[in-house]
């Protein structure tokens, strides 16, 4: 089971990175997955060339390699003018002209961070629409970080929740599903609960 990080923050340390890392540990849970980053920012050169030439560079192209062949995907972009930052959508621009069919059908878990829990609406308003464009199957739940977020109560919760439901669409028990309550129709593994896709996209659907 392969799941790639793709990392766009500029500075070291980076929140961008953390909250990735905070994701792909809790979707991994027991399966073991194998996790891999890939740092937009040491990458930004070769993207650029990758506009000009019309061919990506080699470590550009491990990169794109590494997304096709995950089992799932975590993107976290700093939000930039309200909306994901110029580098992360220079490279999945770049991605779906070096292969349009790279995220076809792949289970993607979008993230942001940003100063103010006023671009929360990032997630719903761009980035769910360019990974649907993308023809990615994107998780329900997204998870956005401000600054007052971290060591704040209500973080933890949607990591897991979203760890959750990228793990279950990836085909692998989470550690971070949240259990209890009504599991009728769910499956067990190892003690832990998973929640067929099917009915999480059903308990979405409005009633009545």
């Amino acid at each position: 089971m392969k799941l790639v990080v793709v990392s766009a923050g500029l500075s070291v340390p980076s929140s961008t990175r953390l909250l990735g890392d905070r994701l792909a540990a809790a979707a991994a849970g027991p399966a073991s997955a194998e996790v891999r980053v890939i740092e937009l920012r040491d990458l930004a050169v070769a993207i650029a060339h990758n506009f000009t030439s019309g061919f990506p560079e080699r470590a550009l192209a491990d990169a794109f390699d590494a997304v096709a062949a995950a089992d799932g995907l975590v993107v976290v972009t700093p939000v930039f003018s309200a909306s994901y930052s110029g580098l992360f959508k220079s490279f999945f621009d770049t991605l779906s002209v070096h292969d349009e069919e790279a995220l076809a059908g792949k289970p993607v878990l979008i993230a942001a961070t940003g100063g103010t829990a006023r671009h929360s609406l990032v997630l719903d308003h761009a980035l769910r629409p360019l990974f649907a464009h993308l023809k990615a199957v994107v998780v329900p739940t997204g998870v956005y970080a401000a600054s007052e977020d971290w060591g704040a109560e209500g973080l933890d919760g949607r990591i897991t929740r979203a760890a959750g439901e990228l793990a279950a669409l990836m085909g692998a028990p989470s550690a971070a599903r949240p259990t209890g309550g009504d599991t009728a129709g769910e499956d067990t593994a190892g003690g832990l609960t998973v929640v067929p896709f099917e009915e999480q996209l059903a308990a979405l659907r409005p009633t009545g």
